[in-house]
Order: structure tokens, then sequence, then C-alpha cells
């Protein structure tokens, strides 16, 4: 279809459930092979655990799709097993330009600190993230994927999950204890549910055109407002791999989809943009709406929404997969020990109470993106241009320029996960914020965050590993035997640390600085490398009540 990729197709094959005489029961069942899907069913299949994939389809994405993949979306993604793939493959980028009637009027830089083993965003075709995540599953002997499956029946009423499912073999049924449901925007399973997603339908259209050259524009974000090409809206651009080129023309609310995505239509677009002479190929186009929605709950009983089938922005921000790689991220660990009989269900409103939250600060941002972007009003025109034009001059109007805010990690500042702060602490990595990663020297790897992985894990900063306290440190290791382990990681800032420690030195002194670690701070992490818990003073007794909290045991 595409002269730069040829999209796989993964071949249906019958199961033995489907000739059962009875539905054959799974723990944990996943509807949808999307990005979204595969990273529940990569996280679960790397906790070691069961579990059973399900998609209507038989190949990855046509057409590229969600391109842009955020900072914390990678650090995810690494530790599925895709990141470093996605990275070597990808375009990286952190700068964007702003330009307004073809002039630029400012720019930001989104990663200005060095000291992070993920840089701010890569561009990347969601069918390579999703071919890169099919042969990740593939890898891994806890993870089934079947094609071709549909799930077309629903039933979440008693103590099982009961779906039945649509093969070209006709249909059968199974039964879970848990669904999670990852299957799209227009989720099947929402719909068969007779749930609805409630919100904000913006009346404007963009066209999405990706188109193959060879040009030597730098690989950054680009967005142009009214520029001469395009008079009275807005355009966006940038770089993929295999030389494709995103462009994003704004459109307006009455025009005709179906008819504006035609090459013919498109490809007199591109050429005003990039010029006439330009070589190019169209290689695919798509129309979009914008809309801002969420359901009013992620959970119903046992079944658990993530991804596009819960919650839905804009694209300009790059919200839509970073932020439901982040749903699965923070939902796995959780099932996990409500699964193993260690946590109470109460974990998983956790889920809902966090995620929620989440999604509400995307659409807000996205609401805000979306407002400055396509004023409806003369007023809002009016200070949208005014903000523009300022903005070559003063910060104060670049700060309100809103080009989409880019993807960020929500702070769960509010959750009742936390624990309050034993101490004082000046940094910005409350209890709630995601971890943030460092150098660091030592046997356990070269970067913070790969060191802690994806279990509750202690950080125990010490100035000097001479000094450290070993009756103390031999109390703290007993916390890897209870029912919740929980693994000791020291990391000290000078010194040899002996051979019968596993410790950590921190390289470059970014964890002190940005920690605000001292002599004797503890950090408690949770699976999903957020932050639980911060103390000047460690104790044994105060990291089990913190471990209690974040498991919503007390």
């Amino acid at each position: 279809m595409f002269s730069t990729y040829q999209n796989p197709i993964y071949e249906y094959v019958k199961s033995s459930d489907q000739d059962a005489a009875q539905p054959i029961h799974h723990p944990v069942i996943v509807v949808g092979a999307g990005p979204i899907g595969m990273g529940a069913a990569l996280d679960l299949g790397q906790y070691g655990r069961d579990v059973l994939v399900l998609d209507d389809n038989n190949t990855v994405s046509v057409g590229s799709r969600a391109v842009c993949y955020s900072k914390r979306a990678l650090e995810i993604l690494d530790r599925l097993g895709c990141g470093e793939r996605m990275v070597k493959k990808g375009v990286t980028w952190n700068v964007g330009k702003v330009f307004f009637r073809d002039e630029l009027v400012t720019r930001f830089d989104l990663l200005p600190e060095p000291g992070h083993k993920m840089p701010a965003f890569i561009n990347l075709q969601q069918y390579y993230l999703e071919e890169y995540m099919v042969d990740r599953m593939a890898e891994l002997d806890t993870i089934e994927v079947r094609w071709k499956n549909k799930v077309v029946a629903v039933d979440y009423s008693g103590e099982r999950v009961r779906i039945g499912v649509k093969t070209p073999d006709g249909n059968y049924t199974l039964t879970c204890d848990w669904l999670i449901v990852a299957d799209g925007a227009n989720s099947d399973v929402r719909a068969l549910m007779d749930l609805q997603s409630t919100g904000k339908i913006f009346e404007d259209r963009f066209l999405i055109a990706d188109i193959v050259m060879q040009a030597d524009f730098p690989p950054e974000r680009w967005f142009n407002f009214d520029p001469s090409y395009h008079r009275g809206q807005s355009t966006l651009l940038h770089r993929q791999p295999d030389n494709v080129w995103r462009l994003d023309f704004q459109l307006g609310w009455d025009k005709d989809p179906e008819v504006e995505k035609r090459p013919e239509n498109v490809i007199p677009r591109v050429k005003a943009m990039l010029g006439e002479d330009t070589e190019f190929e169209l290689e695919w186009a798509s129309v979009y709406t914008f809309q801002c929605r969420r359901m009013a709950s992620f959970r119903q009983g046992r079944v658990l929404f993530t991804g596009d089938a819960a919650h839905q922005v804009s694209p300009f921000g790059a919200r839509g997969a970073n932020s439901g790689l982040q749903d699965t991220d923070n939902l796995v660990w959780k099932l996990l020990l409500v699964l193993d009989g260690k946590a109470p269900h109460a974990l998983l409103d956790s889920y809902c109470d966090e995620r929620e939250f989440a999604a509400d600060e995307n659409i807000m941002n996205s609401t805000r993106s979306t407002d400055f972007i396509t004023p409806k009003s003369t007023t809002s025109h009016i200070f949208r241009d005014a903000t523009l034009h300022l903005s070559k001059r003063f910060d104060f109007a670049r700060k309100l320029t809103n080009s989409g805010r880019l993807s960020d990690t929500a702070v769960l500042a509010e959750s009742v996960l936390n624990s309050p702060d034993d101490g004082e602490f000046d940094s910005l990595l409350v209890a709630g914020a995601v971890m943030a990663d460092a150098p660091v020297a030592g046997d356990a790897g070269e970067w913070l965050l790969d060191a802690c992985g994806n279990r509750f894990q202690v950080l125990y900063y010490v100035d000097d590993i001479a000094q450290l306290d070993r009756p103390l440190l031999d109390r703290l290791k007993t916390l890897q035997d209870d029912s919740i382990p929980v693994e000791t990681l020291v990391i000290y800032r000078q010194g040899e640390a002996p051979a019968d420690i596993d410790a950590l030195r921190d390289s470059k002194g970014l964890i002190a600085e940005r920690y605000d670690a001292r002599d004797g701070s503890a950090y408690l992490i949770r699976p999903d490398q957020h932050i639980a818990a911060r103390m000047r003073a460690i104790g044994v007794d105060k990291i089990r009540a913190a471990v209690a909290r974040a498991s919503a045991q007390q």
C-alpha cells in the first residue's frame, strides 16, 4: 500500500478454546492489539503472568497515525523491551518553533538539560511501534494473541466476565477474572456495555498528509499560524523516518472530509506549502475532527477501560497514545496485587482516581490548545493574533502561545496512595510524581530507571558509602521477605562500594540535585516508577507503612 512500508499480515489460527464444551477461563483477557492493549499484555507477560489478547484485525495500523512519543512513554516502552528499538528507528527531536504569518515568533526546548536516557520526543509511525510490540510479545511464552477474534458480547454481572467472540470459524465463549479494554475511540466493548464517553466535539477539521520527500529541514516541530500559503488557518510539519513527513492543514468545519482527502485536492495544498517545484509522493491522507471526552468511570466491576476507549483528546499535544501507555503502566501492577490477594479491590479504584485525574488534566490542556489554534469568536481571534505578535518580543506572551502543550506526566499529588513527607524537601519530585532518570555507575546499570525496574523499591541515599549503616541495611533487606516485597537500592555520592553491596554511584550528582537527596534520605518508588513516599531518615517501619498505604491497605 505504501512505498516505505509493507503491512505485515498475522495469521488467524483456530484455538482449541473454540471447540471446548464449556467456556474456557483465562485470568486476564485484553481486547485490542493496538499500542495500549499490547502495552498491558507485555507488562503482564513480563511479570510472568498468562494473558490472552484478542483483536478483530490481523495487521498493524494502516497509515502513520500517532507519530509523537514522549520521554515518559519511551521510558515505559523501554521497560517493556521496545524503547531502544524505537529510538534507533525514530527521529529524535526536542525543539519546537512557532511561526505567525511565516515569521518565527517563538521556539521552545523540551529537554534543555542533559542526563536522561530517553529523549524528549521521537517521531515514529504507529505501524512501526505496533510491529515492534508484536515482535516483543512473540518473545514471551506468557502471551497469546488471537487475530481475527472480535468481541461481540459482554456479561460482567457476575464474579467472572463472560464474553462472546466472533471468528472466521464461528462464535465461541470465554470467561475471565478481569477484562482490560483497549479497543480504541470507537470501542465495541463500551458500546456492547451501553456505556458512553461524554465531552466536547470541536467544530473544525484537519487534514493529515504523509508525504515522502528528500528535504534538509531540521528534525523540529514547526507550527505556522495564518501562513501565506494557507491564509486564515494553521499548519503543522513533522519529520518521520524513511523520509516521510507529516503535514497537518486546518480546514474549517464546512469542508467535506471525503472530498478533502482525495489526492487531487491534497497535492495542491502540499505544493502551496512546500513550493511548486518540490518533488514528493503522497503516501497517506486522512481528515480528523477534534474531540475531548471521557467515560464517567474507567472501571465497571471487573472490566477496566484504558487508552482511547476510556478517554479522547485532540491530537495536538501528542496526548493520546502517550497517555494510554501511562494508563496501563498504572493499572497492571495494581491488578496483579489484587489477583494475588495481596491488595483489596480498592486499589483498582485508585487506578480510576489517578488516571481519570490525568485524563481531565489532558482534556483541559488539549481544550485550551484547541481553543487557541481554532478561535471561534472575534474576541478570541484578536487575543490569539495579539499574543503571537507579542511573543516575538516578550516572555509573558511566549508563555501564552499555545500550539499544543505537549504531552507530560500528570503529578498525582493528591493520590490516596501517597504518604506525607517525613521531613522537608525542596525538590519538585513530590510524592505522586514520576521519578526522574539520571546517570549512575555500578553493576545494576548506567541509568537509574533501568535499575529500578517494575517493583516496589527503596532508594536509600548516602553521602559516603564508607559510612553506610550496615545493621540498618540488613534490616532493610528483610523487606524483601514481606508479602509485598520491597528491594533496597543504595545510592551514594562518593567512595567505593564494597563487593558485597549492590549500590549505584550518583556519577554526575544529578540524583542529589533532582531529588534533593541528602545523606540518609529515602524514597519509596512504586512499580510504575511514581514516588510514593519521601523521608529524611529511613526506617523499616516507615517503609512498611508507606507500602501498605501505596497498596490501599491503610
